[in-house]
């Protein structure tokens, strides 16, 4: 069904925009906040990427869920008079400029939510005059660091503030939300070393196999970034032996015993995944940048990831806390891991890491505060 005929006339959503599904977890928080406090707001959502369509389009969080059409006058202005939202909320660096320019004609305010900034972007250069228009238009930027506010506030943006990452309060729960696995359980047994591998890229992939090799006591859930034919094969090759969760009840005891890794073959269990785990390790540290460290660490476990993390401040936060070790070769984890299996050491990082978490959260009591405070939530 088209927008026109799904979203009812005059309700007013709240607007959540994301770019996938990675911003959709990271606006979570927020979301469920409204929806527990004000279940009568409606709330429209609205996305970028595939990635967060297809696995999330069917949210119980949303009355309303559209890819969201592309950034032309003509489409910002009809996609706002269907909608009508009472507001918009963006995340982190998703900045529309038609959309953002017919919000503010409308005089519908417009709320950037974990806004991060940094130096070198293009809002800070001399010739980014167009893409600091565009930034003036929203009403009010909730940072996730102080930086952030000096460097918007070096461009003449003052309607802004420090909240902190919204990431935080989605995953300081979800030790209490675990989701028990009957297979995984089984698998795992009574396991000495367990180790969570989380959203891998074949490259994460040929290092785990030689930890593996490496370490006969080792056993390992594997849970693939990507689960299409292609990629599951080249784990099969890497990992001759492993168990898939799809067929698991497929295999015997002898199979299973001889078995190391277990691969995840699905979408939608990592974050219960982590709460098995001694140790994790995250991928994309050797593609794009790494993937979610946050849904491990809130489990008080050490964060194992690649070397490109400098542009992910929590990734930063935890190595410096003692908490994450970044690893660019085959020795170095094996290293790595091999020291974090001494039970202090291993304790005492994830200890830390747990308490990273803990002290980070609260962005989302502070967004939902101001937005009280304007009016436009209120019972």
């Amino acid at each position: 069904m088209t927008i026109e005929q799904t979203v009812e006339k005059g309700s007013q959503p709240i607007w959540f925009h994301f770019a996938s599904l990675g911003e959709f977890e990271q606006g979570r928080a927020v979301m469920e906040a409204i929806k527990k406090k004000y279940p009568s707001e409606k709330i429209l959502i609205t996305f970028f990427s595939p990635s967060g369509y297809e696995i999330r389009k069917n949210t119980a969080l949303a009355d309303y869920v559209f890819y969201l059409p592309t950034d032309t006058a003509r489409h910002a202005r009809r996609f706002i008079a269907l909608v009508q939202p009472k507001m918009a909320i963006f995340t982190k660096y998703e900045y529309w400029h038609h959309y953002f320019k017919t919000l503010q004609k409308k005089d519908i305010p417009l709320y950037m939510i974990s806004a991060i900034f940094r130096e070198k972007q293009i809002f800070f250069k001399w010739y980014g005059g167009f893409f600091r228009s565009i930034l003036k238009r929203v009403t009010f930027f909730f940072t996730q660091d102080h930086d952030s506010v000096l460097w918007l506030k070096s461009i003449g943006i003052i309607r802004t503030g420090l909240a902190g990452d919204t990431r935080f309060d989605r995953v300081v729960s979800l030790p209490q939300q675990k989701q028990e696995i009957p297979i995984v359980e089984d698998f795992l047994g009574e396991a000495k070393e367990i180790l969570v591998a989380g959203s891998t890229w074949l490259p994460d992939e040929h290092l785990l196999a030689e930890l593996v090799s490496a370490r006969s006591h080792l056993k390992m859930l594997l849970a693939p970034h990507e689960i299409d034919e292609n990629h599951l094969q080249a784990i099969k090759e890497l990992f001759p032996s492993a168990l898939f969760y799809s067929t698991y009840n497929q295999y015997g005891p002898v199979e299973k015993s001889e078995a190391q890794v277990l691969v995840i073959d699905n979408i939608g269990m990592l974050s219960s995944l982590y709460g098995y785990g001694q140790v994790a390790y995250i991928g994309g540290g050797f593609g794009a940048g790494i993937h979610n460290t946050l849904e491990a660490a809130t489990y008080g476990i050490p964060v194992l990831f690649g070397p490109k993390y400098a542009n992910f401040k929590e990734a930063v936060d935890l190595i410096e806390k003692g908490a994450g070790f970044s690893i660019q070769q085959v020795s170095e984890l094996i290293a790595v891991y091999g020291a974090l299996t001494n039970s202090e050491k291993r304790r005492l990082a994830g200890d830390r890491a747990e308490a990273y978490v803990r002290h980070q959260a609260g962005a989302t009591q502070i967004i939902i505060k101001y937005l009280e405070n304007t009016g436009l939530l209120a019972p």
